[in-house]
């Protein structure tokens, strides 16, 4: 190989720094303090770190390899060795698609289902973080490494808000890659990101993850459901073009500096690929919903006690401005002082445009936590939210398959519902699920024509019902979402 010039030899010398000079990263164990949990920020070494003593005329050869070194390859080897597969079994109930088939299969019937999906190792213990819907239903998890090992996997807990679950592995002591967590407050739009999974399953019989590479094209960005196939909304998402595909679900979007900035959830497609719309959860917002898991047992969901609504629309029916439609009372928003048809600026320092970017700030914010709230004419209130009304509310358990508590003003508020009175579902059982369709949030208004007032109530009638040795039928109106429908079955 002929000899380089020697402006092109400084030129990839300072390409190999620029673009290469992301160091590895000692991890610092995420471990528990005193006796709550936490995940550590990542504090990586400084990048320049690296450069020690004077500068030395490279090789060629040496330029050039040292140049491939870019921070992508660096991110991509510190974060890979921790993202794993996640393989699930779940059962589903098998529906009968025509008249025809409801004569030859039976009520209930159910099959088993496989299913994969991507995650990433968050501590050394064995606690693996991954999407929601990748886990929902599972009766049994597996879990491979990158390097091939594999592990039995508990679901600890999940959030459906947010899309995200927790798993914990049978590790039996094993060593286990930590992949380093970041911080999603301080993200530019247009820098380089990574997207590491194990894309479309077992069509691949590698068990090392895949790297697809972009930028950050959006931040705070909400998704609103378009049909049947979308389970809800997608509030302040990280978007990027770096190509999420089918089974990357739960695996890490990484910064250029190799810390996981965000757990990949969701694509924009018409055609069941990457499109270059790819979203992904804030990581800031995932370590609270892990620690509330491991330290609480769910997840605690701040409530504000307000209702906000768009106070004109603009071109293309977007929202420039919201409103307080309704303020709950004894809320936290009363208390600060918040009246109906106050206009909403800001709340933490985020531009409040639509009543999505509200509920998007409001899922970073813990219980008990300071918020800051920008009104009209330049007024800033404090509020403090508080434990969801539901949660603090008696609970009254029923039939050994549910556990309801009465409709109150503020589980009113809380939850949108139109009915001012009944009783709502807090926890049912999986086989009510799945048999009956009720689920938590319906509101039961009334059972067999007898109007429900309170938990209390429907615990009684469906108590009366109940007879040793007899069926009696069960004939529910329940509201959900705005509408209502009956719920029919036998004790």
């Amino acid at each position: 190989m002929s000899a380089l010039p020697g402006h092109l030899l400084s030129v990839l010398a300072l390409a190999a720094l620029a673009f290469g000079g992301c160091a590895d990263a000692t991890q610092e164990d995420a471990a528990a303090t005193g006796s709550e949990f936490t995940l550590a920020l990542d504090q990586g070494q400084d990048p320049r770190s690296e450069i020690d003593g004077p500068a030395r005329r490279l090789e060629p050869q040496e330029a050039i390899d040292l140049s491939r070194r870019t921070a992508i390859v660096r991110a991509a080897e510190r974060v890979a060795p921790a993202v794993v597969s996640v393989n699930v079994i779940r059962r589903e109930t098998v529906r009968a698609r025509s008249p025809w088939e409801q004569l030859f299969l039976p009520p209930g019937m159910e099959r088993q289902v496989a299913g994969l999906g991507s995650g990433f190792i968050i501590h050394g213990d064995g606690l693996v973080l991954t999407n929601e819907h990748v886990v929902r239903g599972a009766t049994d998890v597996v879990v491979t490494l990158a390097d091939g090992r594999g592990f039995p996997g508990e679901v600890v807990g999940t959030d459906e808000v947010n899309d995200l679950a927790l798993v914990r592995l049978a590790t039996d002591g094993a060593q286990l890659p930590v992949a380093p967590l970041g911080r999603s407050d301080d993200l530019l739009i247009g820098e380089w990101v990574v997207a590491i999974g194990n894309p479309f399953g077992q069509l691949l019989s590698n068990t090392e993850p895949t790297v697809t590479a972009g930028v950050i094209s959006g931040i705070g960005r909400n998704i609103v459901p378009s049909g049947t196939d979308q389970r809800g909304y997608y509030l302040g998402m990280i978007q990027t073009d770096a190509s999420i595909n089918p089974g990357n679900s739960g695996g890490p979007l990484v910064n250029a500096d190799g810390d996981v900035i965000g757990v990949s959830s969701s694509i924009f497609t018409r055609g069941g690929g990457s499109e270059g719309l790819g979203f992904a959860i804030p990581i800031n917002r995932a370590r609270s919903v892990v620690m509330d898991l491991v330290n609480e047992g769910s997840v605690r969901r701040p409530w504000a006690g307000l209702e906000l609504e768009p106070a004109e629309r603009g071109t293309l029916a977007r929202t420039r401005e919201v409103r307080v439609a309704a303020v709950a009372p004894g809320s936290p928003a009363e208390r600060a002082g918040i009246r109906v048809g106050a206009v909403v600026r800001s709340v933490n320092g985020y531009p409040v445009r639509s009543p999505l970017d509200w509920e998007a700030v409001m899922l970073e914010v813990r219980v008990g936590e300071e918020v800051t709230v920008e009104l009209d004419r330049g007024r800033t209130v404090s509020l403090v939210p508080v434990n969801l009304p539901s949660l603090a509310a008696q609970r009254i358990s029923v039939l050994e398959a549910f556990e309801l508590v009465t409709l109150t003003p503020s589980i009113r508020s809380e939850r949108g519902l139109v009915s001012e009175q009944g009783a709502l579902v807090v926890v049912v059982s999986d086989q009510v699920r799945r048999t009956l369709g009720i689920r938590e949030g319906d509101l039961i208004t009334a059972i067999n024509r007898y109007s429900v007032g309170s938990a209390e109530e429907a615990a009684d009638i469906l108590e009366r019902l109940r007879r040793p040795g007899a069926r009696s039928a069960v004939r529910m109106l329940i509201e959900r979402d705005g509408r209502e429908f009956y719920a029919a079955f036998y004790l």
